[in-house]
């Protein structure tokens, strides 16, 4: 198969990403280790912004995300690097059961003249079995030039 190169995007480019399944188990463990909030760890908690009840973590949904987006698109392609995030948020909680999924659209392509990558703008989304958007984030991501190669 051939790879993705900075040439492939173009804006309006609709990618959909794969799913994946989030357990208490998974919530419990990963808020262990990186986010002990108690709201992350117990199923019985006070209200938060999100409602009562166990809720993972922001910071484990983005690795999700991280993870949907390498399997369905970084892997298959020339992929860089990012210089970081532009914009997170967090909008609707994920619990125990809730299968996630994601869609991430190409907003702008930027070539740098003389250099071996391209700048690619997306806008990701993840969302869970009930279409309720979950997170959204804004980036950029570099890619490698074909005419690089």
């Amino acid at each position: 198969m051939r790879k993705r190169h900075f040439e492939d995007f173009s804006p309006g480019q609709v990618f959909e990403l794969p799913d994946v399944a989030v357990s208490r188990e998974d919530i419990i463990e990963f808020s262990r280790q990186f986010d002990p909030q108690i709201f992350h760890l117990q199923d019985e908690t006070p209200i938060t912004e999100f409602g009562s009840g166990l809720i993972a973590s922001g910071w484990q949904v983005c690795a999700l995300f991280m993870r949907l987006l390498t399997e369905g698109l970084l892997l298959d392609s020339i992929c860089a690097g990012s210089p970081g995030v532009e914009h997170l948020k967090w909008q609707h909680a994920v619990r125990p059961g809730d299968h996630l999924t994601g869609r991430t659209t190409v907003v702008e392509t930027s070539a740098w003249p003389g250099a071996k990558l391209g700048l690619v703008r997306f806008h990701h989304e993840i969302f869970n079995q009930h279409r309720e958007r979950t997170m959204m984030m804004d980036n950029a991501i570099l890619f490698g030039r074909r005419s690089a190669v």
